[in-house]
């Protein structure tokens, strides 16, 4: 592969991904030309053209930038959701261009510095933006590619003058995490997902236990109690279990009222006492001690780490408040996967026991949905009522006869359930928003973009 430093520009195939828009950030911060195609405008995809990115959102190779025309000069980027008939990733193959997956590119930058790596189905995105915010706001520092925008920072990608440190969001898609060399490194969860990639539950067990023989030998994993992965480390990497209420790093004394939660933060090495939440939901109980337990690994103090804790404001589309009165509330909450689901249903509960929580779920994959419609039904059914969308295709095809019905189906008789097309969403949200207490926006495909208009449907209804 070229080196970094001769690349004069880089050409992105799927600019506008959360995980692909930090390396566009970064390039653009390396002085590199940057250009790129993403099917669709965005909000970030804006952000990143103010930044100096060259993007456009048609399929079509007259409109790359003559500068990303030379073979020994470009490096061209593509992330797997992009289709291989795709015209420009074509002419990329057919004419000797040096052409890196997302994952790749992201080994190679960090393969010289102190890895810290946050790895699950669910959990990554908050663990390792937490973690970042953690070690950021520390005597540590840091540098960061997350999964997600952070709110202290206002981006996916966060750099440091000095730091040896790098934050990596290390995603199990297409076994892209394969690709990193972790110092450290938390694994979350790992309940089968992406089967479309893997098959079955043995394979992606079997990625995760490769995953850890990726650390370095003087390095540390930090894997969450009850998992079904068998870790398979080097000589030298120091494992340590965490878990809510157990494990080498766990919480006691934990308090949830009022809005807060609080609990007593416990090490191998050390106790923290009222530890508090910025983001006050159960589900970053366990977050939260796996990114202090990273933080701490990495040198930050106890002090240092309590005053992250509270300061931490989230990262989008993660249990994103966006309402939060005392009779109305509206948060998005990116889960597609049914512990996820699960999980934001329980957190919300914990918070609001007495209200009525409706939720709108959009279905992300056809692949997924036909794999788990089951346990999706069953998550949904924590909620009062469920308004089901019409499935966010992604990168896939319609399969013959899975459609968002599947799920419908398996709803019990008794909740309160209506099925709901895409183009409908906000006429949905009109006609029932007298009766709504609280409205929970889920999923990982495009309905949050119809967040900001669900806000202003509510705050001005009339009560």
């Amino acid at each position: 592969m070229m080196e970094i430093k001769d690349i004069k520009a880089v050409y992105f195939l799927g600019a506008g991904g959360i995980g692909m828009s930090a390396l566009v950030r970064y390039f653009l911060k390396q002085g590199k030309i940057v250009a790129g195609y993403d099917r669709t405008p965005s909000e970030l995809t804006a952000r990143l053209i103010e930044e100096g990115a060259i993007l456009h959102f048609e399929e079509n190779t007259e409109l790359v930038p003559e500068a990303c025309k030379d073979p020994l000069s470009t490096l061209v980027i593509y992330t797997p959701a992009i289709p291989a008939d795709h015209k420009e990733w074509e002419l990329f193959r057919k004419n000797g261009f040096t052409i890196k997956k997302r994952a790749e590119v992201l080994g190679l930058i960090t393969k010289d510095k102190l890895g810290v790596c946050a790895a699950g189905t669910h959990g990554k995105t908050t663990t390792s933006t937490m973690t970042a915010h953690l070690m950021k706001q520390s005597h540590v520092d840091c540098n960061a590619f997350l999964g997600g925008i952070s709110k202290n920072y206002k981006s996916n990608l966060i750099l440091a003058d000095n730091s040896d440190y790098v934050v990596i969001e290390a995603d199990e898609y297409d076994r892209s995490f394969l690709h990193l060399e972790p110092y450290v490194a938390a694994i979350t969860s790992a309940d089968p997902d992406h089967l479309d990639i893997y098959g079955n539950k043995e394979n992606y067990l079997e990625a995760f236990a490769q995953f850890t023989e990726k650390i370095r030998e003087d390095g540390f994993l930090v894997i969450h109690e009850g998992l079904e992965v068998i870790p398979r480390t080097r000589p030298g990497v120091q494992t340590f279990t965490y878990g809510r209420e157990s494990g080498d790093f766990h919480a006691e004394n934990i308090r949830i009222g009022n809005g807060t939660i609080l609990f007593d933060y416990i090490s191998p090495w050390q106790r923290i006492d009222d530890v508090e939440l910025g983001v006050p939901v159960s589900i970053n109980i366990d977050n939260g001690i796996a990114s202090m337990a990273m933080a701490e690994i990495c040198g930050a103090t106890a002090e240092e780490m309590k005053a992250g804790m509270k300061s931490f404001a989230g990262a989008d589309r993660r249990f994103d408040f966006h309402i939060k009165e005392e009779n109305l509330v509206l948060l998005s909450d990116y889960a597609h996967h049914p512990d996820e689901v699960r999980a934001c249903a329980r957190s919300i509960k914990d918070l609001y026991s007495e209200k009525r929580i409706t939720v709108l779920f959009q279905p992300h994959l056809f692949s997924r949905t036909a794999d788990f419609y089951r346990e999706f039904a069953e998550s949904l059914s924590l909620f009062d009522k469920v308004i089901l969308v019409e499935i966010y295709p992604a990168r896939e095809k319609p399969m013959p006869g899975v459609t968002s019905k599947l799920i419908y189906d398996c709803l019990p008789d008794s909740m309160e359930k209506m099925m709901c097309s895409r183009a409908d969403v906000l006429n949905v949200v009109e006609a029932e928003k007298e009766n709504i207490e609280i409205l929970v926006s889920l999923g990982a495909g495009d309905i949050e973009n119809d967040v900001p208009e669900m806000k202003r449907i509510l705050t001005e209804r009339k009560c």
